[in-house]
């Protein structure tokens, strides 16, 4: 299953506590100080494609740090924690509402700082306090609740209600192998295929009322944020293509408006199930949305070229 979203806790080390000690000749202190725990990053990483392990394991938390030792040895600082996230992983602290996207060019971000290692008995020597025998524990770790969510990378965003044809559309126009059948909700999360290195997206069906989480709701909307252009699949079997088109309009309009203000082209998808002059029809109820339309089908070799040629 695909997992795109994912809410965890991360916590930064703490700090070792300080030593008590005395030099055996007992001529003074020699407690060293504890190491500082260690901090917490997110790092982008190419081998992972989603947050799945983040519902698996939700807490994490950095090493400590060692205890300082005898003769003034400062404490092993703790190790530091990499946590792993897919390319273009937004990371949310949720207490103040701060982000940060992670790309390839922003690569890693320090979330949790490790505490300070507390201070051992030499460091409160004076000249009127020869003898100290105190030492203070390590700091805890900086300690957040974080919010992951990925957006997927695409250039071309395939949209349309169940049924439409985009993952046949997908698999005949890039190398993907999305399954297909004629029912709803084939597609239950996106799926992805290169053509002429760029990638294009299927985004699952949506249905009227997505927006208020009917069907599959619109929580894959947010992968068509960034394409350069969608695609919007309507099947010349609809009864109403007019209102079809309006259906998916208006859930992308509650979600993100930004969206539709993208180019747009409409495909009117498997036209060899209708006469040419029924295409037409149809063609001419869609030029009132004064949006480019092309017909295709996936056994009409040339309607895939002309659409080739369009990306």
């Amino acid at each position: 299953m695909f997992i795109d979203e994912a809410g965890i806790s991360v916590q930064g080390g703490d700090g070792g506590p300080g030593k008590v000690a005395f030099f055996i000749n007992k001529r003074g202190p020699c407690g060293g100080n504890g190491g500082k725990g260690g901090n917490v990053y997110f790092i982008t990483t190419s081998n992972s494609t989603d947050l799945k392990k983040y519902t698996e394991i939700t807490s994490f938390k950095a090493e400590n740090g060692q205890m300082g030792g005898s003769n003034n040895r400062v404490g092993r600082k703790g190790n530091n924690l990499y946590l792993s996230v897919p390319t273009n992983t937004t990371v949310i602290d949720t207490e103040i509402n701060k982000e940060v996207v992670l790309t390839e060019y922003v690569s890693s971000v320090l979330i949790c700082r490790g505490g300070d290692g507390g201070l051992g008995n030499s460091s409160f020597k004076t000249s009127t306090y020869q003898t100290p025998r105190k030492a203070t524990p390590g700091q805890k770790g900086e300690e957040k609740k974080i919010t992951l969510i990925l957006k997927l990378i695409a250039n071309y965003g395939l949209i349309g209600l169940p049924n439409a044809g985009k993952s046949s559309l997908l698999n005949e126009l890039t190398n993907a192998h999305a399954k297909i059948a004629n029912y709803p909700f084939t597609t239950l999360e996106p799926n992805l295929g290169v053509i002429d290195g760029k990638v294009l997206a299927d985004i699952p069906g949506l249905i009227e009322g997505a927006s208020t989480g009917k069907g599959l709701g619109i929580k894959f909307l947010k992968h068509i944020e960034k394409v350069s252009l969608l695609l919007h699949c309507i099947s010349v079997e609809s009864e109403n293509i007019e209102k079809d088109y309006k259906t998916v309009v208006e859930e992308i309009s509650r979600y993100n408006k930004n969206i539709l203000s993208k180019k747009t082209i409409i495909l009117l998808t498997k036209t060899d199930l209708i006469s040419q002059e029924a295409v037409k029809g149809k063609i001419k109820i869609l030029k009132k949305l004064n949006t480019t339309t092309l017909p295709i089908s996936i056994h009409d070799w040339d309607s895939l070229e002309q659409l080739k040629k369009l990306l």
